[in-house]
């Protein structure tokens, strides 16, 4: 099966070109960095790691394809940033953004969340977490930035340096331990890294199920958002955001096959993380999540403040 036609690989140390699938331009890519040059359609920004592949699928090849221009990047970070600088109306931003950029809503009953193990966020470590001295984190989210630190202050006792670094899945993200013992890594490179833990000598902690065992709820890694003018300018959005969800989620199989070639590991594996790991609801429990999160990074100084959530 081919991949998603928005797919691209990250490059270490570098700012990859954004993909973007323009409507009503027979869907054809247009590689290069977002410009300004599709003005006419509402524009959304969503990583294109597998945990985020459901809830993009109509957008890039699905019923809605033809009614937004979508822009495709690896790094939930940067999405944040186009919908900060006002390039896009809606992104799916790590949940850590929302206290962070002004002016925007969260779209309801939809997230990237995990009610127990989600193995696509993970802290690797060479030696026992309470012997690390630096920790390289994965550059593309800023929450897991957050809760790695949250974790070592909380749960793991100690602080150590903290150093920003890309991963490199062509070296099975070797990379990341090149001046520390652990790492964070996420995404699709967090997946490949896990299925090979054990032949690189690495103990793996899955955040989302840390998280779980400390304060016995889900965590929650990214939701979408939407800056205000464009609910008031698109008042069927939340209904299309909504059917977007339902239309991927049917779509597991088939999302399964087109990722399977690429990160080299099983279809049968990819099917069970989307259904039985990743959980794409904003119910109240994950809700409560979110809401201990923000409380505990305010609490530890990572946050300055904690705003309410503001849901359409």
């Amino acid at each position: 099966m081919e991949n998603y036609p928005f797919r691209q690989k990250d490059k270490p140390g570098e700012r990859p070109d954004l993909y973007v699938i323009a409507a009503n331009q027979e869907l054809k890519d247009v590689p290069g960095r977002y410009d300004g040059e599709y003005r006419s359609v509402m524009k959304i920004a969503a990583s294109t790691y597998l945990n985020s592949a459901p809830l993009v699928f109509s957008f890039a090849q699905g019923k809605l394809r033809n009614q937004f221009t979508f822009i495709g990047d690896a790094a939930p970070a940067r999405c944040a940033s186009m919908l900060a600088a006002g390039q896009c109306d809606v992104a799916l931003i790590p949940v850590i953004e929302y206290q962070r950029i002004s002016g925007i809503k969260i779209i309801p009953e939809i997230a990237v969340a995990s009610k127990n193990k989600v193995r696509s966020v993970l802290l690797a470590a060479r030696r026992p977490l309470e012997e690390v001295r630096v920790v390289a984190l994965d550059s593309s989210s800023r929450t897991s930035q957050t809760l790695v630190k949250i974790l070592f202050a909380r749960r793991y006792g100690a602080m150590p340096q903290f150093i920003e670094r890309t991963p490199d899945p062509e070296v099975m993200c070797e990379n990341m331990f090149e001046t520390g013992e652990a790492a964070l890594v996420i995404g699709d490179p967090a997946m490949q890294l896990g299925a090979h833990a054990g032949d690189l000598g690495l103990r793996v902690y899955d955040l989302a199920e840390e998280w779980r065992e400390m304060t016995g709820l889900p965590f929650v890694f990214a939701i979408w958002a939407v800056r205000d003018n464009a609910v008031k300018e698109r008042p069927g959005l939340v209904q299309e955001m909504l059917a977007a969800k339902i239309e991927g989620i049917s779509q597991i199989d088939l999302i399964a096959s087109q990722y399977a070639d690429e990160l080299k590991l099983p279809e049968a594996s990819l099917r069970s993380y989307l259904r039985d790991n990743v959980n794409y609801d904003l119910d109240q429990a994950n809700i409560a999540g979110i809401m201990k999160y923000f409380k505990l990074g305010k609490d530890e100084g990572l946050i300055p403040n904690v705003r309410e959530l503001v849901i359409c």
